[in-house]
């Protein structure tokens, strides 16, 4: 699809999307530091400051809250020389095996002394925790996470199983964020800078507060992108031993959540993704649809309207509040027939329902001029944080 522009300095690749997120988007490309347009990913789609699912380029300064709470939220997914033919009647087993060695929920952590290796390595952030955060540095690394994080096993259109995961940077990443989005607004203030949106409040390049944010960021993407390494390998080791056997053929890691600095359009610039994810030319990256529905493997286009980005996602059709409001686990369980899932928690999981998502096949059919498929996943199990 070509994308259109329905606001000035805004371009957008979505058939589906709300007059709120165009709004909200617009007030973003509207800010004096933002370097040419702002690109509005097929699953855009409201959130807090910036637009989930658009591309935001900055000159001189970053926005705490477009990258947002989850920093270096992402997707791991890795292929295996397993097919369909290979797998048992059913994955239950799998079930109590990924609970207990992938917490997941709200605070969940674990201690694990294996990976302190992967920790020291990491080291921790600019800024100094208190006992209590640094403790849940450890603790939750590894972990899932609650909300829409979720851990998959799927098949191809080959009938070749894939792993899938969706997780981000945990308690820690959140309190950082958290704190720099408090610091910016404090400064806003403090200078008198009047906003249209408070939580588009900014850090100015070389400041100390602009600093200390880059190098908790970064660390934070850092922290995630290994969290999920790690998941990755407790899942695959829990799948080859319910089976019995298997490998690993290759991993895709990707965030859809963070900030880096790119150079477009001749220009170095503060390149941040909410809800987006890094499409150059032969990136791979995982596009992930609802509970019930496909994802994607793709490739990257290259497409320099888009700042080489492509979508995260479905993206939300329905506020999670609304749909606890419209949708019923009755319903979400019909959808989720054929699947090994967290069938006792469907009236927990009714905000996940698959419609309150965008259809993630027009999502796909809108960014065709941002990557190529190379596969498509459908989920045999299902398991959410």
């Amino acid at each position: 699809m070509s994308p259109n522009q329905p606001a000035p300095n805004l371009l957008s690749w979505a058939s589906e999307i709300d007059e709120g997120a165009i709004m909200q988007a617009a007030r973003t490309a509207r800010l004096p530091f933002v370097s040419g347009h702002v690109a509005l990913m097929p699953d855009a789609h409201v959130g807090i400051g910036a637009t989930v699912g658009s591309v935001i380029p900055t000159e001189g300064a970053v926005i705490p809250a477009a990258v947002g709470v989850d920093i270096g939220c992402g997707m791991v997914a890795t292929e295996t020389d397993l097919t369909a033919a290979d797998l048992p009647d059913t994955l239950a087993a799998l079930m109590p095996m990924v609970e207990h060695r992938i917490p997941a929920g709200v605070g969940k952590g674990h201690a694990d002394p294996s990976m302190d290796r992967a920790l020291s390595e990491l080291g921790l952030p600019h800024t100094d925790l208190s006992p209590r955060l640094a403790k849940k540095v450890s603790d939750q690394f590894g972990t899932l996470g609650s909300g829409n994080h979720f851990v998959e096993v799927c098949l191809d259109e080959r009938d070749r199983v894939w792993t899938v995961l969706h997780s981000g940077s945990r308690g820690i990443g959140n309190q950082l964020a958290t704190m720099h989005i408090v610091d910016a607004k404090k400064l806003m203030k403090q200078q008198a800078i009047g906003l249209e949106d408070p939580d588009l409040a900014y850090l100015v390049q070389s400041t100390p507060e602009f600093t200390a944010y880059i190098e908790d960021m970064l660390w934070a993407q850092r922290y995630a992108m290994a969290s999920r390494a790690r998941m990755d390998k407790v899942l695959i080791n829990a799948l080859f031993r319910v089976v019995g056997k298997g490998r690993r053929v290759r991993t895709i890691n990707c965030h859809h959540n963070f900030s880096q600095q790119e150079t477009h359009y001749g220009k170095s610039l503060w390149i941040t993704r909410k809800g987006a994810i890094k499409a150059d030319t032969g990136d791979e990256g995982v596009i992930p649809g609802s509970m019930g529905t496909r994802s994607y493997i793709v490739r990257g286009r290259g497409n320099p309207e888009s700042y080489n980005s492509c979508s995260h996602g479905a993206g939300r059709r329905m506020s999670r509040t609304k749909a606890k409001r419209e949708l019923s686990a009755a319903s979400l369980t019909e959808a989720m027939r054929g699947r090994t899932w967290n069938a006792n928690r469907a009236a927990a999981l009714v905000d996940e329902h698959p419609e309150a998502y965008k259809s993630i096949d027009q999502v796909m059919a809108d960014q065709k001029d941002l990557v190529e498929v190379q596969h498509t996943l459908r989920q045999i199990f299902n398991y959410k944080g």
